[in-house]
């Protein structure tokens, strides 16, 4: 597997199994993370892209389009953010990949709480609609038949050794 992409809402701990991964596998792995493109405000977003859901598509596309030579040249690479699977599916395709696992890092409401509000210090975000997103993304990932790796109660290691045996398989 030469590509794998970690999708989930805020607080399901895909970015710091990205950054570990990075961290510890840096010589076998290219770590990339969605958000490092910028995220632009609201208004810029309907400005430019129609809405949110279609600014997420068009740099969902434009982000595989980017890694699509990498894998052509055998890089193996993780992407991590919070992309929907159907937007994943019509990037891949769009990019001509079709040799990738897209997982659905996830956890329960109580952990993804105490991880936004303790952990991260941003209760703002424990909100309703981060706990509906959540929700969204898990019914849109059993839906396409997308792997879910609950995280609640794993370690950051154990979450880590989990994604690897899904990009080396």
């Amino acid at each position: 597997m030469s590509l794998i992409i970690l999708t989930g809402a805020s607080g399901s701990g895909k970015t710091a199994i990205a950054q570990a991964m990075a961290r510890d596998h840096a010589s076998t792995l290219a770590v990339h993370h969605f958000d490092s493109i910028g995220v632009p405000s609201l208004d810029a977003m309907i400005r430019d892209h129609g809405s949110p859901e279609g600014w997420q598509r068009d740099k969902t596309v434009e982000w595989l389009a980017r890694l699509a030579p990498q894998l052509q040249k055998g890089r193996a690479i993780l992407l991590e953010g919070q992309m929907r699977p159907s937007f994943i599916k019509e990037a891949a395709a769009a990019a001509d990949i079709d040799d990738y696992r897209l997982l659905l890092i996830d956890c329960d409401d109580t952990t993804r709480t105490h991880r936004l509000t303790v952990e991260r210090g941003q209760p703002e975000l424990a909100d309703a609609n981060m706990m509906n997103w959540a929700a969204y993304l898990r019914r849109e990932a059993q839906a396409n038949g997308c792997e879910i790796l609950d995280t609640s109660r794993l370690s950051i290691e154990q979450s880590v050794d989990a994604v690897l045996k899904h990009l080396f398989r």
